[in-house]
């Protein structure tokens, strides 16, 4: 009988003891990160009836008031821009976001939280922290601190690695 309690397997389960340690590493942060993530899209749906994607563009227009283009929301998020446009679409029809004449570009829109939409983000984002602290509580502080410095260190170097 299987363990119930046992996780699904993911990409890390593919190691094995000749690969190398750098391998295994990059697969154990993979599969930890896949965890979370998964996590916080079921409980954003579930509390909230909304998507990682859209957390993240609302996210993105708390930290800058004045708004963002289209085109500075897909740079931030990574995606199209016909993502961005579909899920402005959809948040501006939940008047959460709207669209504004950009100042300079007669052919650009600069997208801004509305009220509503700075009053959800709020009650999301408070919630959303809770559910990585208690994600992150395998850890205690001294631990936390720890990896987050040896991922500083690691991301210096990424950061050098890919300016060569």
């Amino acid at each position: 009988m299987l363990d119930d309690a046992l996780p699904e397997p993911d990409l890390e389960s593919r190691v094995n003891d000749r690969d190398h340690q750098a391998l295994k590493l990059w697969l154990r942060l993979l599969a930890c990160t896949t965890r979370i993530e998964d996590q916080l899209r079921q409980r954003l749906r579930a509390d909230f009836g909304t998507t990682l994607p859209r957390f993240d563009l609302l996210a993105q227009l708390e930290r800058h008031p004045d708004g963002l283009s289209m085109r500075e929301l897909s740079q931030r998020l990574m995606v199209t821009g016909g993502n961005v446009t579909g899920i402005t679409d959809q948040l501006e029809a939940e008047g959460l976001v709207q669209r504004e004449p950009h100042p300079s570009d007669r052919r650009s829109f600069t997208v801004k939280l509305t009220a509503a939409g700075r009053r959800q983000f709020k009650r999301m984002a408070a919630t959303h922290e809770g559910w990585i602290v208690e994600l992150m509580a395998g850890w205690d502080k001294e631990q936390k601190s720890q990896v987050y410095e040896l991922l500083a260190g690691l991301k210096t170097h990424l950061a050098e690695t890919t300016r060569k």
